[in-house]
């Protein structure tokens, strides 16, 4: 009978040390998460921390256009792409900057680092936007432009606002909002809507309507449709937002102009009191 020889026991493998591993290593695995998850794995270990706060990460996370967005900026104290680049990124998320001669803002959206723009009042198309007696272009501190379009009074409302959607993230779901004021609750729209679209230039565009009148929910307790996007949203700064429409920035399609649109020329009433800010184009919200 063979006799069959055994093997000498191997040694059991040792256990791996997440900070025997390199930091640049670490680095480059965190740069293919995101923000918001390279901030969490952030606390996993002091390896992690110190690699989390490396340029090879955030550079990853900032547009790769930022250069040549930093380049427009019209405040000398704005960041510039030498600063480190997750305080860059931060700072981006934070504070929005001035871009195009003071007309657009530009930030990132914190939790995936995609553009977001703000257009200004000063920059959209609007319908007697230039005759004082509908219109007046007012100062507003607590606009980051410096001003606002005060609407006075008019029976035919109609604005416009267009970017390249060159200059949007790609494969990014937007949602445009009008921002706007209403400091004495404005009048003309508690009971007539306002037709509002986004698209591309030309093409057909899904029409809604919506409410610009910002007591509306709370008058008549419409809690139910408060997030529906048809009445205005309180924001932060005390300003309001009403949604606009969602538009799918599709990656290798050619440049276009995407155009949101605002209208209420149907009624005939007189509508005034709102100081209208901007429309403002960031990634979509979750549920």
């Amino acid at each position: 009978m063979q006799t069959v020889k055994r093997l000498p026991r191997s040694a059991p493998p040792s256990r791996l040390d997440m900070n025997d591993l390199p930091q640049d290593l670490i680095a480059n695995v965190l740069s293919f998460t995101g923000p918001r998850e390279s901030c969490r794995l952030a606390v996993v270990s002091s390896t992690f921390w110190s690699a989390s706060l490396s340029d090879t990460v955030w550079d990853r996370f900032l547009p790769p256009d930022i250069l040549s967005i930093l380049s427009r900026t019209t405040n000398a104290s704005d960041p510039d792409f030498a600063s480190n680049k997750k305080d860059l990124f931060l700072r981006l998320c934070e504070r929005p900057i001035l871009i195009d001669g003071g007309r657009k803002s530009f930030s990132l959206d914190k939790r995936t680092g995609k553009k977001c723009y703000m257009i200004s009042s000063r920059d959209l198309h609007i319908i007697w936007g230039d005759t004082p007696r509908y219109w007046k272009w007012v100062p507003e501190s607590d606009s980051r432009f410096g001003e606002a379009a005060e609407l006075v009074g008019v029976c035919w409302l109609e604005l416009k606002g267009t970017i390249p959607t060159t200059m949007l993230s790609p494969s990014t779901l937007y949602t445009a909002y009008l921002v706007f004021r209403s400091p004495q609750g404005g009048y003309g729209f508690d009971h007539q809507p306002v037709e509002v679209s986004v698209g591309l230039s030309g093409s057909d565009k899904t029409v809604r309507s919506v409410y610009l009148d910002a007591g509306m929910v709370k008058r008549k307790r419409l809690q139910q449709e408060r997030g529906s996007g048809v009445y205005p949203k309180e924001r932060g700064d005390g300003s309001y937002e009403v949604e606009l429409g969602d538009f799918f920035t599709k990656e290798g399609v050619g440049e276009g102009e995407l155009e949101m649109y605002l209208a209420e020329v149907k009624g005939g009433n007189w509508k005034g009191g709102i100081f209208v800010e901007g429309i403002e184009i960031r990634p979509k919200e979750a549920k």
